[in-house]
């Protein structure tokens, strides 16, 4: 439904195009390991957020309650999505744990942390380059940084924030 008439075709497929290799990946990855049933809820939280986000682009999603309950100047649904990246911190220690990857809970934990923000950091690279070599407006609609110099490394960080969060929950759980 969110690839039906979404606010700009190029900034949609810009968005939506990182959300279909994710799709691929877990469907491949499914083959060879079954993940558990928060893993799944977790990878699904941030395909939905990040479709619906690339329907209207992030700074046009209707989330006027969540700005206006907190006095934010910018919409924020762009960090909600970012910390949801770090969701998959969880099903990463699932696959470490379950295939015994590895021999430490020190590794088990910093590995996914560390794979979260590596990824993070060269996404936002990604994002720039494109922000930097396409049409200038769907440029900076992907880019979404509604005016904050620092939105990339606070893009990096709600995702860091996501996976420590994801990882509590992994402890708690396992």
């Amino acid at each position: 439904m969110c690839a039906i008439e979404p606010y700009d075709r190029a900034v949609w497929w810009a968005e939506n195009a990182p959300v279909l290799l994710v799709v691929a990946a877990i469907a491949i990855s499914n083959r060879y390991h079954k993940y558990s049933s928060l893993a799944l809820i977790f990878m699904a939280i941030f395909i939905a957020l990040h479709t619906i986000g690339g329907h209207y682009t992030f700074e046009r999603v209707p989330f006027d309650w969540f700005t206006d309950s907190f006095g934010f100047e910018r919409n924020h649904y762009d960090r909600i999505a970012h910390f949801s990246v770090g969701f998959y911190a969880f099903p990463i220690a699932e696959i470490l744990k379950r295939n015994k990857l590895v021999n430490t809970n020190v590794i088990l934990y910093l590995f996914p942390l560390f794979a979260i923000i590596s990824t993070a950091g060269v996404y936002e690279l990604f994002e720039w380059q494109y922000a930097i070599s396409a049409d200038a407006e769907a440029g900076i609609a992907v880019l979404g940084s509604q005016g904050d110099i620092w939105d990339a490394q606070k893009d990096i960080l709600a995702d860091t924030l996501g996976a420590l969060f994801s990882l509590l929950v992994f402890r708690f759980k396992n």
